[in-house]
């Protein structure tokens, strides 16, 4: 079983309308709603990859009910997507992403989230610590709701260390700046939150800087320029054979799926970085956030090139 942790979860809004003109009504002419937050949306892609997942976090609200109700009637064709989310008071949040239909570009809107307790999020950690016994590996997701202390993913680092279940962490900032020191197996920064840790905008410099701060492994997204990884066991770039346009609304978490099914299913650093890269710009081509178009993905995988960077390199 895979464990993700989205501690600030989300309902998923995505409006398309014809054209985005600022300081005019719209008619949106498609709409659609799915269960979000990071680590929500990297379980969907690792359920769709036959890897059973459980996921917990915070949800509150009518907006927490819907999610949940949404969250349970997902289809479970290849593996199964268990709910453990922790109740909160609150309401849990809405991001909204508006495409653009002229220009494929996406506009994106993201609520803060509830107020999180000392109370709930203490009975989170014993949720959290109970996962963990029969976890294969975790990630820990996105950003903190107010009411979290900075140093929650660092705790919850440690946690995951003790019970000897690798884990993966995906955030940005500071939460990011703490957990690192707390020597997560794997960070997945993207460039933005790569630059903003070390102060290097040079993939392979801020990489391995970002490694040297506490990371076992960094996985950095680039974007349309791929995916750059700095492990213990070396250094790789993976590159699509094409940029692409689309919504980029959960392409990032699809990489993180990627990575940590084949983290499970032991394949070589290549092969990880191979699927992560087409699992990422498969999910840019599907019209739903956080979905992957999975015909893109099974023509884009043996595609994707990937070059060494020496053995020195990491």
């Amino acid at each position: 079983m895979i464990l993700t942790v989205t501690l600030n979860t989300a309902l998923d809004l995505t409006y398309g309308v014809p054209a985005l003109v600022p300081h005019s009504s719209h008619r949106v002419t498609d709409l659609s709603q799915r269960p979000g937050g990071k680590g929500l949306n990297v379980a969907r892609v690792l359920t769709a990859l036959g890897h059973d997942t459980v996921v917990t976090g915070f949800a509150g609200g009518a907006t927490g009910t819907v999610l949940r109700d949404l969250l349970a009637a997902l289809p479970g064709q290849h593996a199964t997507l268990t709910d453990a989310l922790v109740p909160v008071s609150g309401d849990t949040r809405r991001t909204l992403a508006v495409v653009d239909g002229t220009t494929g570009d996406t506009t994106q809107f993201n609520e803060p989230g509830p107020h999180v307790t000392a109370d709930e999020w203490t009975a989170f950690l014993g949720t959290y610590a109970g996962l963990l016994d029969t976890a294969d590996a975790v990630a820990l997701c996105g950003s903190l709701p107010p009411g979290i202390h900075v140093g929650a993913y660092a705790e919850l680092v440690r946690l995951a260390r003790t019970a000897g279940v690798p884990v993966l962490l995906d955030t940005s900032g500071e939460p990011l700046r703490r957990g690192i020191a707390a020597r997560p197996d794997l960070i997945k920064p993207n460039a933005d939150e790569l630059a903003q840790l070390t102060g290097s905008r040079e993939p392979l410099r801020a990489t391995r800087d970002a490694r040297r701060r506490g990371a076992h492994g960094v996985v950095a997204s680039l974007g349309p320029d791929g995916m750059l990884a700095v492990t213990p066991d070396g250094a790789w770039r993976a590159s699509p054979p094409a940029a692409v346009k689309g919504n980029p609304t959960g392409a990032g978490d699809s990489a993180v799926a990627g990575l940590l099914s084949g983290l499970v299913e032991s394949l070589s650093w290549p092969d990880r970085l191979r699927r992560a890269a087409a699992l990422s710009t498969a999910t840019v081509l599907a019209p739903t956030a956080g979905d992957f178009d999975r015909a893109a993905y099974e023509e884009l995988l043996p595609r994707v090139a990937i070059e060494e960077h020496g053995p020195g390199a990491a």
